[in-house]
């Protein structure tokens, strides 16, 4: 692990201007990097993560979906293109595998995209910042998981990447998007290396896509959107903005998942290191970034709370220090997490044969959030009509404490939360009587604190998740169960350093600062689906410092060392990297299991 070490330099200076009364409350806050001179050849930028099964793999064929040059786009309507399955090799493909390729040249901030295909979300994911000499990246998603969408003809399928593009702005993002489709199944002596296979063994095809019981895809797909004109994603401006669509679900729906998109932006993109508005207003501070540092996405259905979800905090290229970005992106960056809800233990009330209305939106949400949901919907092939239960509904309100604790500037801020749900529900179809159980538990601490006149601060935030599934057939035998849980620790230490506002004639020039940032953030999941289990430890700590005019990082150095453990039955696989100003000096990847300590 390496750190800068600014010691007896950096602490003097700071106190030494202490006496400037400078806030930070509105830190951290999202740049636009420095150019740097031109290199012989572009950088290639990458997310740390695990390999897929399928990409020791040729595919059987490929198919191109999307080429596209995204330049002034903001305001514009999407860019799409029809499709069809590709007739060289019709389905079913045991595997398809979604391949985005990107390049960039010039000066831009990141911008988020979407990928939908027949208007359901298939792919979040956000951009690099590029450089004058240009960087690219490479990106694979398993979509087999949509395959019901896949296989239908003549349908569009639709991206979204606002950009602004003038005399300032000059990154034009090219992007290459494909379809790659293996006939080739994968097989666990196949792979040298840890991944997901299908360890289930029932014959059920039964379970939850995030939760991790094995299952064949969906037979049907439904999304939960916007109306397209600005992407399908919908657009959350405050906690009164909610997504609403009405659904009439089949009568022989044997099981539901709702799949979950969520990103923050603008005011809210460091939604977690957001004060109360009465510090804000106590202060006469102008910063919009308020109504404190708690956001949870919820689902309703007919007015009831069936799921929510406190989201991971994805940290996109321009945001705290851009700096640390290069060329390896924070976690989630390229590949941004969705969100699985089971609301199979509702069928009893979805079944009517009426149209019910779910609601999406986000609890003390300011501007700006885009959010949207897909139904994935597993049918009874063998009735017209199932019989079903709902049993216990057991789903208390949140419980959370606010404690705020300021003098002018200075102060702390914090926030404990804790939900607990229980779900039951039974279903009577042609193959059997199937009872299933989801519980789920989440704690989420945070606590901000101000030093030093509001120019030191530090934020500190924990969100752990459990989630249980359970499936029972009629003999009460457990056919099915799968625990998963996450945890997401932060921690961002930023302090500002207010530098001169006169040249040496003693003319005004515009504010500048210093800016001191460390960031350590994580990922850390545990799986146990049966006897199958798998353990995810993903790391990054950031530490440097940037110069800073407006939104603008004149000059700085930085730091990123992350460590991605991943174990399963399959073996282990671990890669560690140093990123020091932009460039890798370390990377060292093994297949032995170490410890994620």
């Amino acid at each position: 692990m390496c750190y800068y070490y600014y010691s007896a330099f950096v602490l003097l200076f700071l106190f030494l201007t202490r006496t400037v009364p400078t806030s930070t409350s509105t830190s951290p806050d999202h740049f636009l990097k420095p150019l740097k001179s031109p290199t012989p050849e572009a950088q290639e930028f990458f997310e740390l993560t695990n390999r897929l099964p399928s990409d020791h793999l040729t595919p059987s064929c490929s198919l191109t979906i999307i080429h596209h040059s995204f330049a002034n786009t903001i305001n514009s309507p999407p860019f799409s293109n029809p499709y069809s399955p590709p007739s060289d090799c019709p389905p079913p493909w045991p595997r398809v595998v979604l391949e985005l390729r990107v390049t960039s040249y010039g000066d831009q901030y990141d911008r988020i995209a979407g990928v939908w295909l027949d208007g359901a979300e298939i792919f979040r994911t956000s951009t690099a910042e590029p450089t004058e000499s240009g960087i690219f990246w490479k990106v694979r998603k398993d979509i087999t998981g949509y395959s019901s969408l896949l296989y239908k003809p003549q349908v569009n399928v639709t991206m979204m990447l606002e950009n602004v593009v003038n005399n300032i702005y000059t990154g034009v993002y090219h992007v290459h998007v494909s379809f790659l489709f293996y006939k080739e199944n994968i097989s666990p002596d196949d792979v040298r290396f840890p991944s997901i296979i299908s360890p289930n063994k029932n014959n059920y095809n039964l379970g939850t896509t995030d939760l991790g019981l094995s299952q064949t895809p969906s037979d049907l797909i439904i999304p939960i959107c916007g109306d397209g004109k600005r992407g399908y994603w919908f657009r959350v401006e405050s906690e009164s903005d909610v997504l609403v669509k009405r659904v009439r679900f089949p009568k022989n729906t044997l099981q539901v998942v709702l799949e979950l998109y969520a990103s923050f932006h603008g005011n809210d993109e460091f939604w977690y290191s957001n004060p109360p508005n009465s510090y804000i207003q106590m202060n006469n501070l102008t910063t919009e970034r308020g109504n404190g540092a708690y956001r949870e996405v919820f689902v309703t259905i007919d007015g009831k709370l069936v799921g929510s979800e406190v989201v991971f905090p994805v940290v996109f290229a321009g945001g705290i220090n851009p700096l640390f970005w290069e060329p390896v992106v924070a976690i989630g960056d390229f590949n941004l997490p969705s969100y699985d809800l089971d609301l199979t233990p509702f069928l009893e009330w979805l079944l009517d044969g009426k149209f019910h209305e779910i609601r999406i939106g986000v609890d003390d949400a300011i501007s700006f959030w885009l959010v949207n949901a897909n139904l994935h919907i597993w049918l009874d092939h063998g009735t017209s009509k199932v019989q079903a239960k709902s049993v216990v509904y057991n789903n208390p309100a949140l419980t959370i404490e606010r404690q705020e604790a300021f003098r002018l500037l200075d102060g702390s801020f914090r926030i404990k939360a804790k939900r607990k749900s229980e779900f039951v529900g039974w279903v009577k179809s042609k193959a059997g009587n199937f009872t299933t159980i989801v519980s789920q538990e989440l704690r989420v601490t945070n606590l901000i604190r101000f030093y030093f006149n509001g120019t030191y601060k530090v934020v500190k935030q924990n969100v752990k998740v459990k989630r249980d599934s359970r499936i029972r057939a009629d003999s009460g035998n457990l056919i099915g169960h799968a625990v998963i849980r996450r945890r997401y620790p932060l921690t961002v230490i930023t302090s500002t350093v207010p530098l001169p506002r006169k040249d040496s004639l003693g003319s005004k020039k515009e504010d500048m600062y210093m800016l001191i940032t460390n960031v350590s953030h994580a990922l850390n999941e545990r799986r146990i689906n049966g006897d199958y289990s798998s353990i995810l430890y993903n790391r990054q700590d950031s530490e440097g410092w940037t110069k800073v005019r407006g939104h603008s990082v004149l000059s700085g150095e930085a730091s990123t060392w992350q460590r991605y453990n991943y174990r399963d039955e399959f073996g282990c696989y671990s890669r560690t990297v140093l990123a020091y100003n932009g460039k890798l000096i370390g990377d060292n990847t093994t297949f032995f299991c170490a410890s994620s300590t």
